[in-house]
């Protein structure tokens, strides 16, 4: 009896640890993407930021109606 349970324990804690060893795997491809699209966002905006300074005259909107309409 006490050693069915042991077993049990043992198969519970096998079980758990590759559980928290598969969430530890899903955590860090998670930080990967992040830091991968924080680098995206980060040059996405220095490139808006040099479009915007490298033509001044475009703070018009761009789908705005021509005067004679």
């Amino acid at each position: 009896m006490i050693e069915e349970r042991l077993v049990e324990l043992e198969t519970q804690i096998t079980f758990q640890d590759q559980t928290i060893k598969d969430l530890s795997d899903v955590i860090y491809k998670q930080q990967q993407e992040l830091e991968r699209l924080a680098t995206l966002c980060a040059a996405l905006e220095r490139q808006s930021k040099e479009l915007a300074e490298s033509d001044p005259g475009s703070d018009a909107p761009a789908n705005e109606k021509p005067p004679h309409y």
